[in-house]
């Protein structure tokens, strides 16, 4: 017999929670109870990265309040099994990621089971279970940090996965955290296409995917949703945006180095178009990124698109999810430090597509519940990024 079990997966990066802490947390918080509420699901997986924010050696501490916040609310009150992986030890240089996870299920949900990456079995999922510490020992987890050898020129990262593993009637569901590496300069990510931050992407999410397919565990359809740092195709975009530009590349004096690159309108008193330094992109025409979801721009989103063989994703269909302003009576502005872009996805493996079901129910004539693929509080300050969620009806062939 198929059954449905409707599942929200939702991605955030919450440094800015961490940074600015508490300005912004309550509303934050509203934003993402009024998603669950409006879907009603009976499945949620929220991945969190950069836990403890920028500064998280001071801001840490902060942590296991928020996820008691979430765990305790009234909101959340028919959820009644959760587990919490939250990695929070930064004195382990070689392991620290930022990462947390919070699972959730609805009272009506049965049939669950959680595996133990080291007993290689599944047990029954009871109670709340809560993990807020190094993690090094909890079975039900498998976490890694991305090997330094990543990113050579870079200062320690707090980068890297987290996977859990469920069965949900029957059937087995790999869900992975992710953060991948960021843009460090925007120069230098004009400099070719692809940049070279897109290529260490690329490297290290291809690294995820063939670790959470080896062979220590039997292979399971995957849901890998978190922060990908995916960007524009830098060089082509600004080639686009400075199509009727006058282009300056302006160099420091003792060396050959870009210092900013400056597009001035031809004519308009030759006013300035783009403005791009280290970490500054200041594009006159900001509208383009939120104008029809930012959809003109959409074709140089290409860095998902080498994951095809293995992924795939719903369409997208709102604007670029970070860096949005952190003024919170500007929700919808961006911050003029880097091009906006679609870094926060959901990516769902082949094997797993086949389980997102369109219900039909009876007294719905429009094939009942919609998949959705959306951002958490569009209208609301949410920090720089704005959450993503995918909501779907899983179905699975259960008793």
């Amino acid at each position: 017999m198929e059954t449905f079990t409707d599942v929200l997966l939702v991605t955030a990066n919450v440094g800015s929670l961490f940074d600015n802490v508490g300005d912004i947390q309550h509303d934050w918080l509203q934003e993402l109870y009024k998603t669950v509420h409006s879907h009603k699901p009976q499945f949620i997986a929220l991945h969190f990265q950069e836990v403890g924010g920028k500064d998280y050696m001071v801001n840490m501490g902060h942590a296991e309040n928020f996820f008691w916040k979430i765990e305790s609310s009234e909101e959340m009150k028919d959820f009644d099994r959760v587990c919490i992986y939250v990695d929070n030890n930064f004195q382990a240089e070689d392991s620290f990621t930022a990462l947390g996870s919070m699972y959730f299920i609805h009272n009506t949900l049965n049939d669950i089971y959680q595996y133990d990456f080291h007993d290689k079995d599944y047990k029954a999922v009871s109670g709340h279970s809560k993990h807020v510490a190094s993690l090094n020992g909890i079975t039900t987890v498998e976490k890694e940090k991305f090997p330094k050898n990543f990113w050579p020129d870079f200062k320690w990262s707090r980068k890297g996965f987290m996977r859990t593993r469920w069965i949900v009637h029957n059937q087995a569901l790999d869900l992975v955290n992710v953060h991948l590496f960021h843009d460090a300069s925007n120069l230098i990510a004009c400099n070719s296409s692809p940049s070279i931050y897109s290529a260490n992407r690329k490297n290290a999410l291809r690294y995820v995917i063939s670790r959470i397919s080896d062979a220590r565990h039997p292979p399971a359809p995957f849901f890998l949703f978190g922060d990908f740092n995916f960007r524009l195709d830098a060089l082509s975009l600004v080639q686009h945006l400075s199509t009727s530009a006058d282009v300056q590349t302006v160099r420091k004096d003792s060396s050959d180095e870009v210092e900013r690159i400056i597009c001035e309108e031809k004519d308009n008193d030759h006013q300035v178009l783009l403005h791009i330094e280290e970490k500054l992109f200041a594009y006159l025409h900001q509208a383009v990124f939120r104008e029809n979801n930012g959809r003109a721009l959409l074709k140089y989103d290409k860095e998902v698109s080498a994951f095809y063989d293995v992924i795939q994703e719903e369409s997208i269909q709102f604007p670029p999810s970070y860096p949005y302003s952190e003024e919170y009576s500007q929700p919808t502005q961006y911050m003029n430090t880097r091009c906006p872009a679609w870094c926060d996805r959901v990516l769902v493996s082949h094997t797993a597509q086949k389980f997102i079901g369109k219900r039909v129910d009876d007294d719905d004539d429009d094939g009942g519940k919609k998949i959705v693929y959306n951002t958490v509080g569009p209208n609301v300050c949410m920090g720089d990024h704005k959450p993503v969620f995918l909501f779907f009806s899983l179905k699975t062939n259960g008793h």
